[in-house]
């Protein structure tokens, strides 16, 4: 009887609040325990000093001459394959802002654990003391010799825009900026499957993006690259809906927002941020992190069965449990704390071990919509539901096959350097996360990595 009505609770608002804050006070102790949560560690075997005659001086001399001769063996002789640099001016870090590069450290690290773990990719933090849009481009060129791709973040718009595609056009490696393309994947992912379980065909259905900042503009336009009708797309912004002739929207300010703003909301809907909800079937939240931008009033406005993303770190949009109380049918949110995680780390890993495997020269949105399907075909084949309706990070067996799809991909669109067959992508995938995997795992086991204290020591 008792275990019967400990799993029966249903946990007030207050509990459920006090569990969401929990991370944040762990956080920052954790962080000076550890001393920051990367390091760099060799790969190679070293069973004597000897060894370094080979690694370093005077054997390594014939490797540089190989690739003097031919540039692009540094892909093969070293680990430029698998290198990737996160970079960030810090004007725009996960809801906190312009914030500075030194304060954007702490989550540029967090990325590269994540680009380890998850997919096998070597990642480092690259904070750039520097605002100017030139400057970026051009340290990105001086860094490309070292690097197999480029994971922009946490860059404020409309300069971001300009960034990646002046990148795109300038470098011959995989420039990918994950605040545009991987939270589109993720959000494409779940409104695939969320469609799905409502009964609608979203490429039918009313969309209002909530927020027209990186994050969703760069979803407006890999859903139309998917199919849906721009149309059907409703942007809000602070100051209400995005419609076809709103003066303060010039193509000289933005040109991606004033893009958007000719092709998207078809009815011409005018009108405050509560009128983008009424009669639309999903939501997808990217805007200021809340509670309290999205209200509950205006999700029961919102056709019936409808989807709610509240995307927004570290607070969503509006808390979940409110949003089910206001009549939402599917809730998600960017968190890992509650059901659907709608988060960018469900892409990222996946699709660069992807367009690493098989040296792509540049990473495109329909790589994005390839790495969504298949997210979404994976969620769908274990068995999905309302509270589980895409894949979790637990479920380590899909990022292989997200780096496969991405990968497939770069060979059909003709921008991959070697062509391996599938099954070579999809073992490699595996053996390189397995092995990531199992070397954190061994660390602390053998208490390289130390065990975290206990809460009430943290807390304290």
């Amino acid at each position: 009887m008792s275990k019967q009505r400990i799993d029966s609770h249903r946990p007030t608002a207050d509990e459920l609040l006090a569990k969401a804050k929990k991370p944040s006070l762990l956080a920052p102790p954790l962080h000076r325990f550890y001393g920051g949560k990367l390091q760099v560690m060799p790969k190679c075997s070293i069973t004597s000093y000897q060894d370094f005659a080979i690694w370093y001086t005077p054997g390594v001399a014939a490797a540089c001459k190989e690739i003097q001769a031919s540039p692009d063996k540094s892909f093969e002789l070293t680990n430029r394959w698998n290198f990737v640099a996160i970079v960030t001016d810090g004007t725009r870090v996960l809801g906190l802002g312009n914030i500075g590069p030194e304060a954007g450290l702490p989550v540029m690290e967090g990325k590269s654990i994540l680009f380890k773990y998850l997919g096998g990719v070597d990642a480092f933090p690259l904070c750039l003391k520097t605002r100017d849009p030139e400057d970026i481009l051009r340290t990105l060129e001086l860094i490309q010799p070292t690097f197999g791709g480029i994971n922009l973040e946490d860059i404020e718009k409309p300069k971001c825009f300009y960034i990646l595609e002046e990148a795109r056009k300038r470098l011959k490696i995989p420039v990918w900026h994950d605040d545009q393309q991987g939270t589109a994947t993720v959000v494409l992912a779940g409104l695939i499957n969320a469609f799905k379980l409502v009964g609608k065909n979203p490429k039918e259905s009313l969309i209002t993006l909530v927020g027209a900042g990186a994050a969703n503009l760069r979803t407006a336009y890999v859903l139309k690259a998917w199919g849906v009708k721009p149309g059907n797309i409703l942007l809000v912004d602070t100051k209400g809906l995005i419609y076809p002739g709103r003066k303060d929207i010039v193509k000289e300010d933005d040109r991606w927002k004033y893009e958007l703003s000719q092709m998207t909301n078809a009815e011409g809907r005018h009108g405050d941020m509560a009128a983008a909800f009424k009669d639309v079937d999903a939501v997808v939240g990217a805007a200021q992190p809340g509670p309290g931008v999205i209200k509950p009033e205006w999700i029961r406005t919102m056709k019936k069965d409808p989807i709610v993303f509240a995307c927004a770190n570290p607070i969503p949009e509006i808390w979940p449990w409110e949003a089910e109380e206001a009549g939402a049918k599917i809730i998600g949110t960017g968190r890992s704390d509650f059901p659907n995680q709608v988060n960018n780390s469900l892409g990222f890993p996946g699709i660069f071990r992807g367009v690493l495997d098989v040296r792509a020269t540049t990473v495109t949105d329909d790589m994005c919509v390839a790495a969504a399907e298949e997210l979404a075909r994976f969620a769908e084949a274990r068995g999905m539901n309302e509270k589980d309706l895409i894949p979790r990070m637990d479920e380590w067996e899909v990022y292989p096959r997200v780096a496969v799809a991405c990968a497939q991909k770069s060979i059909d669109q003709g921008v991959a350097r070697i062509k391996p067959s599938r099954d070579e992508l999809y073992q490699k995938a595996v053996a390189i996360i397995e092995c990531s995997r199992g070397c954190t795992e061994l660390l602390m086991k053998g208490d390289r990595i130390k065990c975290m204290p206990p809460e009430s020591e943290l807390l304290r």
